[in-house]
């Protein structure tokens, strides 16, 4: 098989190529970030709903799956966030490869400013939550605030309006991105307690076998579905945290074609000179054959990446992040509960270091590596979009829900730190749309690249 490095010199995208892309993707997110907030909303109204009762039974019912080899039970919330979320960060993994391959991130001119805003966005959110818990209880919980919702965020930017710059948009997706993958690696590395030598045995000897089995060739990918279901499941019981079996597995999926171009130009014309001779010699069924056989030919000139993300990417964002919303955005509200939350280090730290550590950090560490021409701002955008993308990047929601349910062990923990991601997506999201639509008002008053 073609090594990646090969392909990505024949996937350079034209510039409409990849501006469509990036409009296919930022609506499908957007589309998906409404349904994120329509799921989670009804969470919230039927945990404090007459049928909470039928709330907590349904996410706490028990669920065993019967392996033959192993026997699996988990509640459906455990079942939701260990196993539906791992195909939500297989296709994350299939994205960053994408973007580190072919996008944005391909080129170190281009990946400086996201990358450095996005580690403005990690460090200063993390640094301020860590001020208000230090020495606490909550002190474990420092990652929840360094996420981004891509969906949320991009869902809050199309209803802006469509004035948004598109060279705006790839900034925040870049940003979000690589946010995306300093939250996979502070789950691995921070968030894995425990460790079992023989389930991560097992879970290296098919890595081992899925490798080999790319290296030699084997492009079915039905093949790999199987070997991918028993690795998920090694690394469920080694006690690494099973979602991120997803993010390997899309890492080692091919990002170019099964056949170069030239391989692929030569096969397709001696394809269709036996078919003009198949078609004038009467032969229907030869001709069948190989127009049959041309079909397949085109259909992996898609890459494998390409294909399974286009494949995956919509029940990713409409079905299974809604569903996680759904069962873990469910938090009984009543006025002392809030009133606990607003005392809460918590969500105090929470609230802050997204609301306020995100915009700030993007901005600050941007501004530095502009100021050092490590890079320069995007195209037509000016200092005042970046405020306005620092806070979208506040939204936290998904991602800081899964890591604080990671993070705490303690019920009331967990709640609070609920109340605060729920109170800063709010607040975060109000206040972004507000920004963009402000900054795009006065779009024509000022200059890009001279406001400050």
């Amino acid at each position: 098989m073609v090594s990646d490095t090969q392909n990505s010199t024949r996937l350079d995208e034209s510039p409409s190529q990849r501006r469509n892309a990036i409009q296919r993707f930022a609506h499908a997110e957007a589309s998906g970030g409404i349904l994120l907030v329509i799921a989670a909303a009804t969470a919230v109204i039927w945990a404090n709903s007459p049928w909470s009762d039928a709330y907590r039974d349904l996410w706490h019912a028990k669920v065993t799956f019967d392996l033959i080899f192993v026997v699996v039970t988990e509640d459906l919330r455990h079942l939701v966030n260990d196993g539906a979320m791992t195909l939500f960060f297989f296709v994350v993994g299939l994205e960053i490869k994408r973007e580190l391959v072919r996008g944005e991130l391909a080129s170190v001119r281009r990946a400086t400013l996201p990358i450095a805003a996005a580690m403005g966005g990690m460090i200063v959110p993390a640094l301020i939550y860590a001020a208000w818990n230090l020495g606490s209880d909550g002190a474990e919980g420092w990652g929840t605030p360094m996420a981004t919702d891509i969906a949320f965020a991009m869902g809050v930017l199309a209803l802006a309006g469509p004035r948004v710059p598109t060279s705006l948009k790839v900034f925040l997706l870049a940003l979000a991105i690589v946010d995306d993958l300093g939250a996979i690696l502070v789950i691995a590395l921070f968030y894995t307690d425990t460790l079992l030598f023989e389930p991560l045995l097992w879970g290296g000897l098919l890595l081992g076998v899925i490798v080999v089995s790319r290296l030699a060739g084997v492009r079915n990918i039905l093949y790999y579905v199987p070997l991918g279901m028993l690795f998920w499941l090694a690394v469920l019981e080694s006690g690494v945290h099973a979602t991120l079996a997803g993010v390997v597995l899309a890492f080692l999926t091919p990002s170019g074609p099964i056949a170069s171009r030239g391989e692929y130009h030569t096969s397709l014309r001696g394809m269709v000179e036996d078919l003009f001779r198949a078609d004038r010699a009467g032969n229907q069924e030869e001709a069948d054959l190989i127009t049959s056989e041309v079909d397949w030919l085109t259909d992996n000139r898609e890459p494998p990446l390409d294909k399974l993300e286009n494949a995956l990417h919509p029940w990713a964002s409409f079905v299974v992040v809604p569903v996680f919303a759904l069962a873990n955005a469910g938090i009984e509200l009543s006025w002392a509960s809030l009133a606990d939350s607003a005392r809460s280090q918590v969500s105090l730290g929470i609230v802050t270091g997204l609301v306020v550590g995100k915009p700030l950090g993007i901005v600050a560490f941007s501004w530095l590596t502009v100021r050092l021409r490590l890079a320069s701002l995007p195209a037509d955008a000016r200092w005042r979009d970046l405020w306005a993308v620092g806070l979208l990047a506040g939204i936290g929601f998904t991602v800081s829900l899964f890591i604080s349910g990671l993070a705490f062990g303690d019920a009331q923990l967990i709640d609070q730190a609920k109340v605060g991601i729920l109170a800063a997506s709010v607040i975060a999201g109000a206040a972004g749309f507000i920004t963009v639509r402000l900054t795009q008002a006065h779009q024509s008053h000022s200059p890009a690249g001279t406001d400050g």
